[in-house]
């Protein structure tokens, strides 16, 4: 299947979503878009499983990275696309086929950038870390990711958001005693153990710390619970998960010891990790993307909030580890993310990619 890449961008984008790639079976559209890439000279394109990495190699005095990945969650009758005015509905439209027409189509139609730019079309995001192609890139083929900035092109409204919360989530087990529940006090109920625990929960103030210049909200939340043996039985043991999404002005061995400290006298085991990543937004590379895609000074984009912190975590992540500061910015509503009803504007498609063309070629 060929995809020619310099075609209209708004078109592009309903080609990317008409295209399966579920993750795990994104072999197809990597191969379609490995062959559109390929027939661009100034580009030099590596593959990596079904990852794949464009670069230009121009003597710039600056290297930046636009990294999107290429696949899906699995479909929710939302295949093929659907047309509707400006409004292109379909599975991965927003999150994130929208982003990754963006980058490709600058990947085929730049060939002189005023920087060199490194373009990441990456598989296997929306499962499990394991399997992501941008992180096993990290982890063996680093050198293909060193940049001065990077932008992942995840859907945040056409805004910047700056960096990533990291995440945690700890099993938090209570033990007791059983007994037949007709003899209750000869066994300790470990389930009513978890009251404190969950008192605790309920009264959590989070922190919302200022990293960067951006406002950062933490979360601690309990989501699954366990416990109970029979109907006629005092349990033994319970335990309820936790999660924790902490800000960048922290790291994970602070965020558990946090947790350890606010759970003490539980049994407290980490069950998933990641780290979060600072905005980096006062690097001078990260102020002149600002700059050229709000038209104003990072100070006042934040003041206007256009630049704002991102709730959640992101591959940028991955960048942090890497040193290279970086930012989510990309086409679509990420409230639509996963939703069946998943749509992007091609308005904001075509926006987006005026808006990185004119910071990429100093317009």
């Amino acid at each position: 299947m060929d995809m020619d890449l310099s075609q209209d961008v708004t078109s592009l984008v309903r080609a990317l979503v008409d295209t399966p790639s579920e993750s795990g079976s994104e072999r197809a559209l990597t191969d379609a878009i490995e062959t559109g890439l390929r027939a661009h000279p100034h580009l030099e394109v590596v593959r990596d499983g079904d990852t794949l990495v464009a670069r230009t190699r121009l003597g710039r005095a600056e290297r930046v990275v636009l990294a999107g990945h290429i696949d899906t969650v699995p479909a929710n009758g939302n295949l093929p696309s659907r047309l509707d005015g400006d409004t292109l509905w379909g599975l991965g439209s927003c999150d994130m086929k929208g982003g990754l027409a963006v980058l490709l189509h600058l990947a085929a139609t730049l060939p002189e950038p005023t920087r060199d730019i490194t373009f990441v079309a990456y598989e296997c995001e929306e499962v499990s870390a394991d399997r992501n192609g941008l992180k096993r890139l990290a982890e063996t083929r680093a050198e293909l990711l060193a940049a001065d900035f990077a932008v992942l092109m995840e859907p945040t409204d056409g805004e910047v958001e700056g960096g990533c919360q990291g995440t945690i989530t700890v099993d938090v087990t209570a033990r007791g005693a059983r007994a037949h529940t007709a003899r209750a006090w000869m066994g300790e109920n470990a389930i009513h153990k978890m009251k404190p625990l969950l008192d605790l929960l309920n009264a959590y103030e989070p922190r919302r710390p200022v990293v960067d210049g951006i406002a950062y909200r933490e979360g601690l939340s309990a989501v699954f619970a366990s416990g109970g043996i029979a109907r006629n039985v005092v349990p033994d043991a319970c335990t309820i998960s936790v999660n924790y999404r902490y800000a960048p002005d922290s790291d994970l061995a602070k965020a558990e010891a946090h947790l350890r400290e606010l759970f003490d006298g539980y049994e407290v085991t980490v069950v998933d990790a990641s780290e979060a990543a600072r905005p980096g937004l006062h690097h001078p590379a990260a102020r002149a993307f600002v700059r050229s895609v709000t038209d104003v000074d990072l100070e006042q984009a934040v003041e206007l909030g256009k630049v704002r912190a991102k709730l959640g975590w992101t591959d940028v992540s991955l960048f942090s580890g890497l040193a290279v500061p970086a930012v989510n910015f990309g086409p679509g509503d990420p409230t639509l993310a996963h939703h069946k009803d998943e749509r992007v504007s091609l308005s904001s498609v075509a926006s987006c990619e005026k808006r990185l063309r004119s910071w990429l070629s100093g317009d």
